[in-house]
Order: structure tokens, then sequence, then C-alpha cells
């Protein structure tokens, strides 16, 4: 999938094309004209899902009120489908930009047992070796329950 406008990729703040304007080979499970939910490849995390404004905007703070609900609404429908849908013991809701300042939220499931509960999937692990399995939707499956989720009004 590609953007719906010809934006030019911006810059992140090491000054590098922004990674999320230029994003290719991204796995899209949802997008309208405002935004996308893509797939991240993380075994350690499956489900992992990243809602990501197609413009280029730094903060929540910057976009109008009726935007901001609409990302979220986006953002919640994710994590819905992904608590109905998995089982996850937890949904984790970030958004961060520090390294890539795009407006973006990460949707993470996360279990009592993975490398880092409690801690942020970004802090040191706690524990490592095998995980048992998780129960999350595949890619194509996540696809249709987000277009159920985010068409039902």
């Amino acid at each position: 999938m590609t953007t719906p406008h010809n934006a030019p990729a911006l810059n992140d703040a090491t000054g590098n094309a922004c990674p999320l304007c230029a994003a290719q080979g991204e796995t899209v499970l949802w997008a309208d004209d405002f935004c996308r939910v893509i797939g991240v490849d993380d075994a350690d995390y499956p489900g992992f899902c990243r809602v990501i404004l197609w413009r280029h905007v730094r903060e929540m703070s910057d976009l109008a009120p009726e935007e901001q609900t609409r990302l979220m609404r986006v953002v919640f429908a994710v994590e819905s489908v992904l608590r109905r849908h998995s089982d996850a013991d937890k949904i984790n809701l970030a958004s961060f930009g520090n390294q890539v300042p795009h407006l973006h939220w990460h949707v993470i499931p996360r279990w009592r047992d993975d490398r880092h509960f409690p801690d942020s999937i970004w802090a040191a692990p706690r524990r490592s070796g095998e995980l048992r399995t998780r129960r999350v939707p595949a890619a194509e499956a996540l696809r249709s329950l987000l277009a159920i989720e985010l068409t039902a009004d």
C-alpha cells in the first residue's frame, strides 16, 4: 500500500528521512486516507501493531480535536480486537516519537511470562527462554477483524 498523498519524506530526530513517511514493505492491516495500522514483525510480541498517521505530524496536540478523536478511535479499535481475539494478559498502548517524531501509536499484546513483563518491551529483558504459544490472530484475520471493527457504527 502506498501513501494516499505524495507527501515528502521529512527528517527524523537524527536528520535521516523519516522511516514512517517513506515506509516500504509494511504489513498493512487496515488503512484509510488518515492513518494506517501495520503489523510489527516481532516474534516475542505477536499481534504487535502500530497505528501511523499518514502525514508527518509530531504530537497529538498538533491535530485538530476531531482528528485526535479519529486517531484514538483507530487505536482503541486495534486494542479491542486484540483483547477479544488473543490470549494476552494485557494490551499496552504507547506513543513516544523520541527517535521517530512522526505521530504513531504502539498497540502491544503482553503476557505475564513475556521477556520484559511487567516492564516496557524496550527495557532490559527480565527472562529468556522458550515462550509458551501465544494465541493471536494472523495478519489476514486481523485485517478482517479491523475492517469489521472500524466500519461498525
